[in-house]
């Protein structure tokens, strides 16, 4: 596949999580989404967090948590409530994901399996390599790597 970079990064991102996304809805799970389960996963091990204290455990911005909290509330899978701060909101699961947890813990397992077995035809694990990409990136910034070239 020619293209760019970027081209080439969400061409990837669209057949994992498409693929994980057709999954949720031969569950019978048509609303929720892949992006859900960091957020599902680290609340069931936590508890019930702020918007700020999800995006540091899942290592998303602030913007991208709260735009997936918004998604998992509209759909019923958590609830927000104030916090000490009035700013503040605290996220929680609701009952329906609660019961839900089985299916999405076993598809995540599978999907942990899945990936597993991709990295085996892979010159190396793509986590190790998107990793090193992140790390890389955080020493130098993109911008700052633009800025030799131009």
């Amino acid at each position: 596949m020619d293209g760019a970079l970027g081209t080439q990064l969400r061409h990837v991102l669209e057949l994992l999580d498409g693929d994980v996304a057709k999954v949720y809805l031969e569950l019978g799970l048509p609303e929720y989404r892949p992006r859900f389960s960091p957020i599902v996963r680290t609340l069931v091990a936590e508890g019930p967090l702020s918007i700020r204290e999800l995006a540091s455990a899942v290592g998303v911005t602030h913007s991208a948590a709260s735009q997936t909290v918004a998604q998992l509330a509209k759909a019923g899978f958590v609830s927000q409530e104030p916090g000490a701060d009035a700013r503040q909101r605290i996220v929680h699961l609701t009952d329906k994901t609660r019961e839900l947890l089985p299916t999405i813990e076993a598809e995540w397992q599978a999907t942990t399996a899945a990936m597993t077995a991709l990295d085996q035809e892979l010159s190396a694990p793509l986590s190790v390599i998107l990793s090193e990409i992140i790390a890389a990136i955080e020493r130098r910034p993109f911008r700052a790597r633009i800025a030799d070239h131009t």
